[in-house]
């Protein structure tokens, strides 16, 4: 959203269109990214802080998003928050939720793989604006590129900005600029204006520093200067205890501080700016600020609450934030040298107070189930902000729930990186300061074994499956219930590792005590005979798990009935069995009451269903159907496809398994051209080492030899 009084820089920032033509890259700067180191100032000003950050440049990006998005040049516009990896994975699933229409599923890495695959192949004209870059790390493997995109990036440091991008510095304002700029903020009042010249030079030009002198000039009897009177005062004070002078933002914040407590008296225009402080500039949602617990700290500590509704609007009188309305719940925006200014002023203790506040109020805004729609995104950067600023404070007593609703959030999202991060850390952290048998410990150790394993990554998964098994056997017995079922999870993660005769060894043992403690027809106990079974058949021992399967099918049909989603995935595990035993009629007629009742609760389009029709087409081709097989398996593909798009990698897996079913049938040629144009798609979303990617190349090298 633009500011009011912007101003697109005729003179400092002219020919930005010109500079991003399509297929290329620019990265807006400050033009003093380091320039400005701290000036030692009393107690209400800034240490360490380079205003010099805050020079408009995410303004002129929104501007010129908004020219090319209206002229036509542009017809799909993404905006990146790019402060962290995860913020960045997120943009991007969402814009590919926006765009598709569809739930992508999955992990945010593929979602985002097959954004990056869509825009470098598109002819539709787009552009993706990368704001406020916090670093080269957060784009691996992310960076957008193609002939008919343009990418745009906001970066306070050139050094976060990849190599190959054109750099262009952002700094003060022209004389003239920043005239105007003062001029039409002042418009309702020309009598104001006087003087606006001179004070724009005492301000150096700064466009922070003029935003905050007109709006509290605006929001007052002020005029420019009069105003200037009272900045050159304060100046001065600084000055005392500070070598070189402080830049002007460092200065005119103050005033604006001052002006917003007397636009809402008591201190909880103050105090909210505080609270902010502790959260993620670029992005608040409004419902922390408005948060129960930030009621209670804009009291002071009285028994009744504030409404923070009067200290928001004096607060953005002032200056010192925005509101966007148009995001539902409205995002409050701050810049984050301004919140690191406010924190250096803060009065002993009131950072851990406003630390406490904040992470209530997040909580408190952060509902258990996070409906379509709801800011999810912003409430984790502000979780990982006040994690970041406040070191150990969340861990008096024990983990914050906060934490914990980040991680579960993070998970949910399908965040597989930064949740393993998250988890890793809370998990190394409880260890260090509560002990590693503190139950917050064991529950962060249990969710990173659980992020490791969502991320592909089980080799890491299993050493903590097991320091969650002997812990829990530890202090409840190995009989537990709860240490039976980290057994069977322990089970799960050596499948998904490949460590098959382990897994067994460790799923048989787990089936045998559920048997015995739960009993034979418990949820739990069909669970993992389910997985046991699974586990033979990963090994091929097709005649243990077909035995496994039937057991649990039949008592399944009698517990929960046949069309319960247990039942009909039990099925398809018999189905699976069937067929890789060599016993394909089996596996038919398995396969297809797996795809009847699907497609009776499910839907034709579930994904549960087109897997089942894709293997029922193989279970065909196995019994000599061959029309049947690749009927099957072309309706399984288009189903992948329009549910998920042509890039998903299960819909590519779909079209490797009709390739691999043409190759079979003689259809040699057009085996060879979907089997290449399927590797070529995978190999821009999947690993490189990916063992369908190999398996394909050399079903490819086959196919030439043929």
């Amino acid at each position: 959203m633009l500011a009011d009084g912007f101003s697109s820089r005729p003179e400092t920032a002219s020919g930005l269109a010109a500079a991003l033509p399509a297929g290329a890259a620019v990265a807006l700067v400050s033009d003093r990214p380091a320039a400005l180191a701290a000036f030692p100032g009393p107690k209400t000003a800034p240490g360490a802080q380079d205003w010099a950050r805050s020079s408009g440049k995410t303004q002129l990006a929104a501007a010129l998003a908004e020219s090319l998005w209206r002229s036509g040049d542009v017809e799909f516009l993404v905006w990146i928050d790019a402060t962290s990896r995860a913020s960045v994975l997120s943009g991007y699933a969402a814009a590919t939720a926006a765009a598709t229409g569809r739930d992508q599923g999955g992990s945010c890495e593929s979602v985002a793989a097959q954004l990056i695959s869509w825009l470098e192949e598109t002819s539709r004209p787009w552009l993706v604006v990368l704001d406020d870059l916090a670093g080269v790390t957060n784009l691996d493997g992310l960076w957008p590129a193609g002939p008919a995109g343009r990418v745009l990036v906001t970066s306070a440091d050139p050094a976060a900005v990849p190599g190959g991008v054109r750099v262009v510095p952002v700094g003060p304002f022209s004389v003239r600029e920043a005239t105007g700029n003062l001029n039409g903020r002042l418009a309702a009042d020309p009598d104001k204006r006087l003087g606006a010249i001179d004070l724009a030079r005492d301000l150096d030009f700064e466009p922070v520093a003029l935003a905050q002198a007109s709006a509290v000039i605006a929001s007052s009897p002020l005029s420019c200067r009069e105003y200037r009177a009272h900045f050159a005062r304060r100046r001065e004070q600084f000055a005392e205890s500070a070598d070189p002078r402080p830049p002007a933002a460092a200065v005119t914040w103050t005033l604006s501080f001052e002006r917003a407590g007397q636009l809402a008296p008591g201190g909880s225009a103050q105090l909210l700016l505080a609270l902010a402080a502790m959260l993620d500039g670029p992005g608040i949602p409004q419902t922390v600020l408005a948060a129960p617990s930030a009621g209670e700290f804009l009291a002071g500590g009285g028994d009744v609450q504030v409404s923070g509704e009067r200290a928001l609007a004096a607060l953005e009188q002032a200056g010192l934030l925005s509101v966007d309305p148009v995001t539902a719940p409205p995002t409050v925006r701050v810049s984050p040298v301004l919140q690191s200014a406010v924190r250096a002023a803060m009065p002993e203790g009131m950072p851990d107070q406003a630390a406490d506040s904040a992470a209530d109020a997040l909580l408190q805004a952060w509902p258990e189930r996070e409906l379509p729609g709801w800011p999810a995104p912003g409430l984790r950067s502000c979780a990982a902000t006040l994690r970041r600023l406040t070191g150990d404070l969340l861990w008096q007593g024990g983990c914050h729930p906060l934490l914990v609703r980040a991680g579960d959030s993070l998970d949910r999202a399908g965040l597989t990186g930064p949740a393993v991060d998250h988890w890793r850390d809370l998990a190394a952290t409880g260890g260090r300061l509560l002990g590693g048998g503190h139950p917050d410990t064991m529950l962060a150790g249990q969710r990173l074994a659980d992020a490791y394993l969502a991320a592909g990554r089980p080799d890491d998964a299993i050493p903590w499956f097991q320091w969650a098994l002997d812990n829990l056997t530890h202090e409840l017995g190995s009989d537990h219930p709860d240490v039976i079922e980290a057994r069977r999870r322990q089970g799960h993660a050596l499948v998904a590792a490949r460590q098959l005769p382990a897994a067994i060894t460790v799923l048989e043992r787990a089936v045998d005590q559920f048997d015995q403690v739960r009993g034979p027809e418990q949820a739990c106990t069909l669970g993992a005979r389910d997985e046991l079974a699974g586990a033979y058949l990963a090994a091929g021992q097709y005649p243990d798990a077909i035995t496994h399967y039937r057991r649990t099918l039949a008592d399944r049909e009698r517990a929960q009935g046949p069309r319960h989603p247990q039942t009909m995935t039990t099925r398809h595990g018999l189905a699976d069995s069937y067929l890789a035993g060599g016993r394909a009629k089996e596996a038919v007629a398995a396969y297809k009451r797996v795809v009847a009742d699907r497609e009776r609760v499910l839907g034709p389009d579930h994904l549960d269903t087109l897997t089942a029709r894709n293997d029922l087409g193989t279970a065909y081709q196995k019994t000599g159907h061959p029309a049947t097989a690749e009927l099957a398996c072309e309706q399984a593909w288009a189903g992948f496809e329009r549910v998920l798009g042509p890039r998903h990698p299960d819909t590519l897996r779909s079209r490797a398994k009709l390739a691999q079913m043409y190759r079979q049938l003689g259809r040699y040629g057009d085996a060879r051209a979907l089997l290449r144009d399927t590797v070529d798609r995978l190999e821009r979303i999947l690993p490189a080492g990916d063992p369908l990617i190999i398996e394909l190349r050399q079903n490819l090298a086959d196919i030439g030899e043929e």
